[in-house]
């Protein structure tokens, strides 16, 4: 087994080296406790923090904990797990296959642990469909359009590109996010699956604490609460800015969005929180906190973890909660559990009585 497929599991020839090897899932998750404690790893690390964990120096059990983690989802059987699941593999494939990437560029050779870009396109049948142009890429409209269908922002929405002759011009940063959209799409295809009883047997304790720690995770769903003094610190500083008219990047509007829809905003609500702004469109708004929500798109968007914020520069004002906290929605939750009934003024209720009194 190479040290290649351990760092890119989701490769046909990773897949063929373990049907080489004749592994037999069973006996693994029966004997190989290293194999199974990674797997969980992966999955919980997706949950948590948006990514796989730690990799395992062992070529094999790093290999191996990637089919044990697709039975731990495929078990579990929520939705919600399976998109936070292919996405984390695809960010961390990400992160991988850019610093590959940049090694070659530099390097002009690549080891035998990385990829060039030239063997992910091929991966994915994409060579064909991708031309190197002067200035960046040029991609078939046919196949780009399912890579960027579920991607946030206004920059991939078709009629924003320079559509010519069936081709659509990507620049080079926006060809690595199809392609990480198109590792998602293959990790997140056929999950979840059944599991043969004698594995399931074998790996229901995992299963057990993975359920666990997704119902404490969605537990946040319930909040239909709008306290801004409770807000995490990276909210509350995008929200201030959304109040001061300030221009926000895509990633901070996004942020910003799904956070406020997870806590119970209306889509009408949010129109409204915009309109102060200076980038303020009302049916762009619209359109993209309906597509957040998953009211327009099959997918109902969650805000980004802690660690997706620091990587954008978003988190920002980081106190004592901060420091064990994984994500911002968890922060929310223990704030508002831990307030009193007093501290505990919806935004929304004390807009409208202001209103109210206003209009008498």
């Amino acid at each position: 087994m190479q040290r290649l497929h351990a760092r890119y599991p989701f490769l046909e020839t990773a897949r063929d080296a373990v049907a080489t090897e004749a592994v037999d899932l069973a006996t693994v998750v029966d004997q190989d406790r290293a194999v199974v404690d990674r797997a969980r790893e992966r999955v919980v690390a997706a949950l948590e923090d948006g990514e796989t964990g730690e990799p395992r120096r062992d070529t094999r059990v790093e290999l191996l904990s990637y089919p044990v983690a697709r039975v731990l989802v495929s078990m579990v059987e929520e939705r919600v797990l399976v998109r936070k699941y292919a996405r984390a593999e695809a960010a961390t494939a990400y992160d991988r296959f850019t610093t590959d990437f940049e090694n070659t560029t530099e390097l002009k050779s690549v080891e035998s642990t990385g990829l060039d870009l030239e063997a992910l396109l091929a991966e994915f049948d994409l060579d064909g469909a991708v031309r190197e142009t002067a200035d960046g890429y040029r991609i078939d409209v046919g196949t780009y359009l399912p890579l960027a269908e579920d991607l946030w922002g206004d920059e991939w929405h078709l009629v924003n590109r320079a559509l010519t002759d069936g081709e659509v011009p990507v620049d080079d940063d926006e060809l690595l996010t199809l392609l990480r959209e198109a590792i998602r799409s293959r990790i997140e295809d056929g999950l979840p699956f059944d599991v043969p009883d004698v594995i399931a047997a074998a790996l229901e304790d995992e299963a057990a604490e993975i359920r666990e720690v997704l119902a404490d995770l969605e537990l946040t769903q319930d909040i239909d609460t709008v306290v801004p003094d409770l807000f995490p610190p990276c909210m509350k500083a995008l929200l201030d800015d959304i109040q001061k008219g300030e221009h926000l990047p895509h990633h901070s509007r996004f942020a910003i969005t799904a956070f406020l829809t997870s806590i119970g905003m209306t889509t009408d609500e949010i129109v409204e929180l915009y309109r102060v702004n200076s980038s303020f469109g009302e049916e762009m708004t619209r359109y993209q906190t309906d597509h957040i929500r998953g009211d327009s798109s099959p997918t109902e968007y969650s805000p980004p973890s802690c660690a997706t914020m620091q990587s954008y520069g978003d988190c920002v004002n980081k106190d004592d909660l901060c420091e064990r906290i994984p994500h911002p929605m968890a922060y929310y939750e223990e704030r508002i559990d831990d307030a009193d009934d007093d501290e505990i003024e919806d935004w929304r209720e004390a807009d409208r009585e202001e209103q109210s009194a206003s209009g008498d």
